[in-house]
């Protein structure tokens, strides 16, 4: 049986072999794969449905990676992004960093790596979330015993 949690993956490339080779290997690992084929797909999927890490390359025709990771962040703010590219330079890298990239991969991405981090950013994810409720809660802890107090 396997104890692994169900990961579920936002892939956003306009390389369409890339995608369906990704897609089919994630899938083997036991994640959830949307596939999509640009930015503007990608901030559509992420309105319809919930998703742990986007996997999102950074030069695409229309909106571009950075963009296409901003969008997604403001509709799913714990989304994990792990960005790849073939263009790997310092500005890309940087101006993603500024986005909160999870991580920087540059193409062709070494399969296993990127699994491995897909589960790295899926840990980040629960753990920021995690926190993000348990300050929530004592918050509402402590308006109610305030408002009892009174």
């Amino acid at each position: 049986m396997n104890d692994q949690p169900n990961i579920r993956v936002l892939l956003v490339d306009d390389e369409e072999t890339l995608i369906e080779y990704l897609s089919k290997r994630l899938l083997k690992q036991g994640f959830t794969v949307k596939s999509t084929f640009s930015g503007e797909e990608a901030v559509e999927a992420a309105k319809q449905e919930h998703y742990d890490v986007a996997v999102v390359d950074l030069k695409m025709p229309g909106m571009d990676g950075v963009e296409a990771q901003r969008r997604l962040r403001e509709i799913q703010p714990f989304l994990q992004s792990i960005v790849l590219t073939a263009y790997a330079s310092v500005e890309t890298a940087l101006e993603s960093g500024q986005l909160e990239a999870f991580q920087y991969l540059s193409k062709p991405v070494d399969y296993d790596n990127l699994v491995a981090v897909i589960r790295d950013a899926h840990k980040k994810k629960m753990e920021v979330q995690g926190t993000k409720f348990k300050e929530h809660v004592e918050e509402l802890y402590r308006e109610e015993a305030w408002v009892n107090a009174g």
